[in-house]
């Protein structure tokens, strides 16, 4: 009960720094909590880097972020060994990606070369530098952001990059309310430093645990069987979602189901994050409003 109160807390200073988005700072701790990796796709100046950083402060984590330019190299991001005189040996310098909440900002706008071994690190939670292996801390959470494809400079994530992200959002322009709100109130960086955590990273890692124990009934599993299913039926493609989809929608329901306060799972669980869970694994990599796939599966789908 008293994790379940931190983790209502936590959303509620959440949504009083990012205002009018109640729905993605939800989808946004779902897949925190979910173990996996968060890809955010939008324009420059709609709450990324303040989403990453206020969850950070919410939880007690430590954050990093990091620029991804056309000339970052994987040593920037991972570490270096540099040689120490005094000692005659070298040194572990530990890159940015040593944290528990790492900002990869504008992640298509750096080479392939360097996406992967962020990727590697997402997917190992470890880092192996000249041989030499090291763990990542625990826990270990990615928020990629990515520029629309139209705009220069961008690398596009290819098909198996974007399968290793568990869930899209995008936060999209805030309502009118919500803008006005912004513009009169305070800077959204003031209002960061003054957070307090609610949990503290051991605390976090079991509430991760917990998710795991949400049952789910053979009808749910069946049902999200069917939804993975339909996306391979689809005329239109070539591929549907594979396996490690269908497993990421389950955990991620399980996931929504816990922060709803639910030891079981119901369809509206599933439904609530399949979108999030589908969309960038069945599209280009891009969003596509107008015809999303992922609306026609679930629209197409019976739950029992």
């Amino acid at each position: 009960m008293a994790t379940l109160k931190a983790i209502d807390a936590t959303l509620a200073q959440l949504n009083d720094v990012i205002l009018g988005k109640s729905h993605e700072v939800k989808l946004a701790l779902t897949c925190l909590l979910a173990r996996g990796h968060l890809l955010i796709e939008d324009i420059p100046g709609m709450g990324k880097t303040t989403l990453s950083h206020a969850l950070a402060n919410c939880l007690g984590l430590s954050y990093r972020r990091i620029q991804f330019t056309s000339d970052l190299l994987p040593g920037d991001l991972l570490g270096v060994n540099i040689f120490n005189r005094d000692e005659a040996s070298f040194e572990f310098h530990p890159g940015p990606v040593f944290a528990n909440v790492v900002l990869a900002d504008e992640i298509n706008r750096a080479p392939p070369k360097t996406q992967s071994a962020l990727l590697e690190a997402m997917e190992e939670r470890q880092v192996t530098v000249e041989g030499e292996t090291r763990p990542l801390p625990r826990p270990f959470f990615v928020i990629a952001t990515q520029n629309p494809q139209e705009q220069a400079g961008t690398y596009a994530l290819p098909e198996s990059q974007l399968d290793r992200f568990m869930m899209r959002i995008s936060l999209g322009y805030p309502s009118a309310d919500a803008e006005k709100q912004l513009l009169q109130g305070h800077d959204r960086r003031h209002i960061i430093s003054q957070i307090e955590a609610h949990l503290s990273p051991q605390v976090l890692t079991q509430v991760q645990s917990l998710v795991s124990e949400v049952a789910a009934s053979d009808s749910l599993i069946n049902y999200i069987y069917r939804l993975i299913d339909a996306s391979r039926k689809d005329p239109a493609r070539q591929h549907g979602l594979s396996p490690r989809a269908g497993m990421a929608l389950l955990q991620a329901a399980k996931s929504w189901a816990l922060i709803e306060g639910r030891k079981h799972l119901i369809p509206e669980d599933v439904q609530a994050v399949f979108p999030h869970i589908a969309e960038h694994r069945l599209s280009d990599g891009f969003h596509h409003p107008s015809n999303p796939l992922s609306e026609k599966i679930l629209n197409t789908v019976d739950i029992f």
